[in-house]
């Protein structure tokens, strides 16, 4: 795995190499690729970074069991403990598609924020985030898109409102940018990203350069 650390901070942005992620990168940022195809790969990306994500970070536990030849020792993922999934939509539903299939356990509670075309700040339209999270949760945060940042920020600020730390969030992105990961450092010191890409700029209406488009109407043919 490619570790890029952002300057100005010591948030660590995680880009995995491998293959896979970089086919489904690449079918994402095709403009021909049909609406169909796109979900699927939005959900086949975020499947894999998932998995990257929850390396050495899962809640585990030990023990015995008897198999048909004898006994073995093992660990389970803790059932007990399920991973928070909080998906930004519309499109981190699709990225975070596939997390019930490569977690044992998750919770899911969503967001729905949008972005003023004309300021870029967002506006929370959807809050299903519980009053208060377990302390010690473990959470994924699903933004397919970090640009200007302020979608992610505003997320990342509720759920410190909820009692959360740092340490227990991670950030799971299709495409980053440098203000977004910047600005993710200034505020939120020691938080991980785990992205497909991090892309060079944005343009004037703060779309990632060359990233692959608007995530959520391609995800959703809207």
């Amino acid at each position: 795995m490619e570790e890029q650390p952002v300057a100005n901070g010591t948030t660590m942005v995680c880009v995995p190499s491998h293959p896979l992620i970089k086919h489904w990168i690449s079918v994402l940022r095709n403009e021909q690729t049909p609406c169909a195809t796109f979900k699927n790969a939005m959900a086949e990306l975020g499947r894999l970074l998932i998995y990257e994500a929850s390396r050495d970070w899962l809640p585990v536990v030990n023990g015995e069991i008897r198999t048909p030849m004898g006994v073995a020792t093992v660990e389970f993922v803790d059932p007990h403990e399920p991973i928070m999934i909080v998906p930004i939509l519309r499109a981190g539903l699709a990225l975070a598609e596939h997390a019930s299939s490569v977690l044992p356990a998750t919770r899911t509670y969503h967001l729905g924020m949008r972005r003023d075309e004309m300021t870029l700040e967002p506006s929370l339209y959807l809050n299903k985030l519980p009053d208060k999270f377990q302390e010690g949760s473990h959470i994924l945060l699903i933004d397919p898109m970090l640009a200007t940042g302020g979608t992610v920020i505003a997320a990342v600020d509720l759920l410190k409102d909820r009692g959360v730390e740092d340490k227990q969030i991670k950030v799971i992105s299709a495409i980053a940018a440098p203000p977004a990961l910047r600005k993710l450092s200034q505020k939120y010191p020691g938080l991980h990203v785990y992205t497909g890409i991090v892309d060079p700029i944005l343009n004037e209406k703060g779309f990632i350069v060359p990233g692959l488009g608007d995530a959520g109407d391609r995800s959703f043919g809207t």
